[in-house]
């Protein structure tokens, strides 16, 4: 990466991902991402957990059998592995991907999308010292980014939004605090209402629904959930219990194109307002983040920065580049990109083909 990145649970120099290739027997290919990370502090998905359960379990569902429609994927014994979204993810995500492809129409469109572009927002971690967080935001802003995003934990908090707001009293900014509070801490996340978020994002627990319904009844600021949202029947529970007011759907953490699909649709006829998280993605996991947020219920801008925001070389052509605070949605067909296995081979780890 091009710089560490920090969160409330630790700190990312490198990063490690699965992809997933799709190739139909004699004829198109399509792509996908596993994004969990090498360790259990985002979620419990790992790499080499992933890994097996992909070779081990779930190859073996889709190698050999026959799909009339993406979705149908969740009709095989997939369903029956509980949890390891991110492991059925990128699976899910290289079946649109070559379904997109073979209709000869761009993922987006496939899926429904409304929109030629996205607004995009940038995810800033936790810096030693605030003024060096100041010199990012100016420079993101600079850039043309729609909306800053900041990481908090304990400490590094209310000082820090204040900080900002001084220098940018107007500019779109939200918290993300991945799950770094407790009930206890109350009297911290109501400071923060005096300084006009967008949302707070995951103040409590990763898998916590009812705590956070508690917390929407004590402050202003607009609770958004993200780890706590691993499925649609999660984000109906969420709706009804009021544990949120905007909801982050990260394809990886869900399962996929079809269950974020899902997710979105439920929110749109409800009214709550999403938007599309990333999880550091490459320009394959980054190609089906611009469609999902190109659906037309995504009402804030989303976490999809360009290419050399966080890679020195992207191994997708062309890089994903942002232009006035906007990222293009690709016409093409599939994801729109060219996956360059040259690139990819320069930092492959290893390698398994999985026939009939």
């Amino acid at each position: 990466m091009v710089s560490p990145f920090e969160t409330s649970f630790g700190v990312e120099a490198d990063r490690e991902c699965i992809l997933v290739r799709l190739e139909e027997r004699g004829g198109e290919e399509g792509w996908g991402e596993v994004v969990a990370s090498s360790g259990p502090w985002y979620s419990h998905e790992m790499t080499e957990c992933e890994w097996y359960l992909i070779v081990k379990y779930l190859a073996g569902e889709v190698v050999g059998s026959e799909f009339d429609h993406p979705e149908d994927l969740w009709d095989t014994r997939i369903a029956r592995v509980r949890g390891h979204n991110m492991a059925k993810a990128g699976i899910d995500m290289a079946l649109w991907d070559l379904y997109a492809r073979k209709e000869g129409r761009s993922l987006s469109k496939v899926i429904g999308g409304v929109k030629d572009r996205i607004e995009c927002g940038v995810s800033l971690g936790i810096r030693r010292r605030v003024e060096d967080l100041l010199e990012d935001v100016r420079r993101y802003l600079e850039l043309g980014y729609r909306r800053i995003k900041i990481k908090i934990k304990k400490g590094w908090d209310v000082d820090v939004v204040r900080r900002i707001r001084e220098e940018h009293p107007e500019i779109p900014l939200q918290v993300d605090a991945n799950a770094a509070y407790t009930l206890k801490d109350v009297d911290i996340l109501e400071k923060l209402d005096a300084y006009n978020l967008l949302m707070i994002e995951q103040p409590l627990s990763y898998d916590d629904l009812f705590f956070h319904s508690l917390l929407a009844k004590r402050i202003k600021t607009p609770i958004c959930l993200d780890e706590s949202i691993t499925s649609l029947e999660k984000a109906v529970k969420a709706f009804e219990m009021k544990s949120c007011r905007v909801i982050n759907i990260k394809p990886g953490r869900v399962g996929g194109i079809t269950v974020s699909k899902d997710i979105h649709d439920f929110c749109l006829k409800v009214g709550m307002p999403v938007w599309i998280g990333g999880m550091l993605e490459t320009g394959v996991g980054r190609a089906h983040l611009v469609a999902l947020a190109s659906l037309p219920g995504v009402a804030y801008p989303s976490d999809i920065s360009a290419s050399k925001r966080y890679y020195e070389r992207d191994i997708v052509e062309p890089e994903w580049t942002v232009e006035d605070g906007y990222m293009a949605v690709p016409k093409e067909s599939g994801i729109g990109v060219e996956v360059l296995e040259g690139e990819i081979k320069k930092h492959l780890v290893k390698y398994v083909e999985i026939k009939e």
